[in-house]
């Protein structure tokens, strides 16, 4: 896969529709399409990179700093939040489906029920 038929890449570009919750020079953020709980969030860089491994230093720390960033304004929100994961699979063993990086980003309340590699 390319950057080119990457469905990411088409929310960068604004080709494909999105919830857009973030975005400035190195990362957007927006609402997941399919969510794991509401309010799920991803943060991907806007410039293609395939792995964690492709990404330049400068987007990913801006990345997980935009993780943090959320994850707190999920806590302070108002909205039921009681935790916060933050996860990242890098790679096709480790679970990745959009070959694009991303970080989940999702809130947690008591009786979050274990389904897969990903607690629903």
């Amino acid at each position: 896969m390319s950057g080119d038929d990457c469905v990411f890449c088409g929310v960068v570009t604004g080709t494909l529709e999105s919830s857009r919750v973030y975005e400035d020079e190195d990362v957007l953020s927006f609402m997941e399409i399919q969510p794991v709980t509401n309010r799920h969030l991803l943060v991907i860089p806007k410039r293609y990179a395939l792995y964690l491994a492709n990404l330049d230093e400068q987007p990913g720390v801006s990345l997980f700093r935009v993780g943090q960033r959320l994850a707190a304004a999920l806590r302070s929100s108002g909205l039921p939040c009681e935790g916060v994961n933050l996860f990242l699979a890098d790679g096709e063993a480790a679970f990745q489906e959009v070959f694009h990086v991303h970080l989940h980003v999702f809130p947690r309340t008591a009786g979050c029920v274990a389904v897969g590699h990903v607690h629903r």
